[in-house]
């Protein structure tokens, strides 16, 4: 297995992790809720069906967004 480590950026900074990872596990690992969050990788939404398939690659640009409750 390789666990190489690799920069990213998640909503403009700089994160380092697994060059093996899935946003799935990223999102666990930042603690997000996964249920309340919408993710965009280098500027294209990405399905939430697809984040465990989807592997992060070096430089890889993610934009994280949380549905806030409010009136």
């Amino acid at each position: 297995m390789n666990d190489l480590q690799i920069q990213i950026w998640v909503n403009d900074k700089p994160v380092d992790c697994s060059s093996e990872q899935s946003l799935t596990a990223l999102l666990t690992t930042l603690e997000m809720p996964l249920q309340a969050t919408a993710v965009a990788l280098n500027d294209e939404i990405v399905a939430r069906s697809e984040w465990d398939s989807t592997q992060l690659s070096a430089s890889d640009r993610i934009a994280l967004f949380q549905a806030i409750a409010g009136g």
